[in-house]
């Protein structure tokens, strides 16, 4: 680390120190926050619950489930289980508000839709949706589920605002376990393209956004691309070095006067890397990052690029990025594209920054709230734990901003004392139990 990110460590580590008037009213902060979500459920029991629930989220327990959150509040746990797991109540409401507070909030004209599906192993094969497949968050094929989620990125923060449960085929056909699993009968197989368009369709236009971005696993698929070119979005997708590309600016085969004019031919776009010359690449600062500036080497080319099928789709922009890390491994991205030739490197790679971040917020999820933690079976189930563990985590990236962080006259936040005091509060995981009175 260098000496002049070392020395602001230190001065934000000193920042970070949290006085106990500070602490005072903070508690009361997470109950007022969650008002307008809470509000959306018509029984009283069901609001008490909720509150229960993420203030367990919330707090220093080691593992987050709803046995550990009732035992944490002297509650039993029966009541608080049937809440999460069986009971009827709709979580879209909740994820819509989320959605409203995070437009309007965050929203910038050119903000950036991020989707990514990302999976946790669980053991058995009765929880809904559980079986063995790719678990992208893992890097490989294990027993689990898998869901899509859907971030907001602008340059104010970044935060999850909606999510869909992937039910593999195996799943859609099985009635016996789809009725077990309180699965609604009206609910087709979708891909995990499918659930991404739906998220994208239904909140879409709450989200103010110029860009939509994703991993390989959503840029691969040829038709999610032409999909999002028909609703008139503008993509940089992630897709795998063995994709099939033609070079239009690469000069094409010398021609001897007969037959058709040849043309270069396809190749993989690793293979095509390899001829890169090195003055084509651009170096990039991108941002800050914990150990140092980070930075990226970025080209860009017009090509022609073959679908599933082997057919030749449009016109894209292939991007492709090289970072190279502390031990000097040299790692390199690749992306497809529908902007503009002319589109700035600096813009594409904010927007390839932004399919970064999801992974933060991924991360502040399950370390934080406990994404990975439930014990749920039902398709009901599923939904009600990281409904309100987004809210929960949305109620962590207003903190960190500098949001209502307190209850009495004290110090504002809107001084840097008490955001960086707010960002770092709930890493230290003070508990109702434990906070100074």
């Amino acid at each position: 680390m260098s000496q002049r990110f070392e020395v602001r460590k230190q001065q934000m580590m000193q920042q970070c120190q949290v006085e106990a008037d500070q602490l005072k009213g903070m508690f009361g902060c997470l109950e007022r926050f969650a008002e307008p979500f809470v509000s959306c459920l018509y029984r009283r029991e069901q609001k008490e619950h909720a509150q229960t629930y993420l203030q367990g989220l919330m707090s220093n327990l080691q593992r987050k489930n709803v046995e550990s959150i009732a035992y944490h509040h002297d509650q039993e746990r029966l009541r608080l289980q049937r809440f999460i797991g069986c009971s009827s109540w709709d979580h879209q409401p909740l994820l819509d508000e989320l959605v409203r507070q995070v437009g309007c909030e965050l929203g910038e004209t050119d903000g950036v839709i991020v989707f990514d599906p990302s999976g946790f192993g669980k053991k058995g094969s009765e929880s809904v949706g559980v079986q063995r497949q790719w678990l992208g968050r893992m890097g490989k094929v294990d027993n689990g589920q898998v869901g899509v989620y859907m971030e907001y990125a602008s340059r104010q923060e970044h935060a999850l605002v909606d999510v869909r449960l992937y039910l593999p085929q195996s799943w859609a056909r099985d009635k016996p376990r789809r009725n077990k699993c309180g699965v609604p009968k009206q609910l087709r197989y979708h891909t995990r393209h499918d659930l991404a368009l739906q998220m994208l369709d239904e909140h879409g236009q709450l989200l103010p956004h110029k860009w939509i971005t994703g991993d390989d696993e959503m840029g691969r698929s040829s038709l999610f691309r032409r999909e999002l070119q028909g609703r008139n979005e503008h993509y940089v997708l992630a897709v795998p070095s063995n994709t099939t590309v033609r070079d239009l600016e690469d000069a094409p085969p010398k021609w001897f006067g007969r037959g058709c004019k040849p043309q270069r031919q396809f190749e993989q776009v690793r293979a095509w890397l390899s001829r890169l010359p090195d003055e084509d690449w651009t170096p990039l600062h991108v941002r800050n990052g914990e150990k140092g500036p980070l930075q990226l080497h970025i080209v860009k080319r017009r090509v022609l690029a073959k679908t599933e099928r082997r057919c030749v789709g449009p016109e894209e922009l292939l991007i492709v990025t090289r970072t190279t890390d502390e031990q000097g491994n040299v790692q390199h991205d690749y992306y497809l594209s529908n902007a503009s030739p002319t589109t700035p490197f600096t813009e594409l790679a904010r927007v390839i920054n932004a399919e970064h971040r999801i992974d933060e917020c991924l991360k502040r999820a399950k370390i934080e709230a406990g994404l990975a933690d439930y014990e749920v079976r039902t398709y009901a189930g599923w939904y009600h734990h990281p409904t309100l563990l987004l809210i929960a985590t949305w109620f962590l990236t207003k903190e960190a901003r500098g949001g209502e962080i307190h209850a009495g006259d004290y110090r504002s936040a809107s001084t840097p004392h008490a955001r960086d005091a707010a960002a770092c509060l709930w890493v230290t995981k003070y508990s109702p139990a434990t906070a100074p009175t």
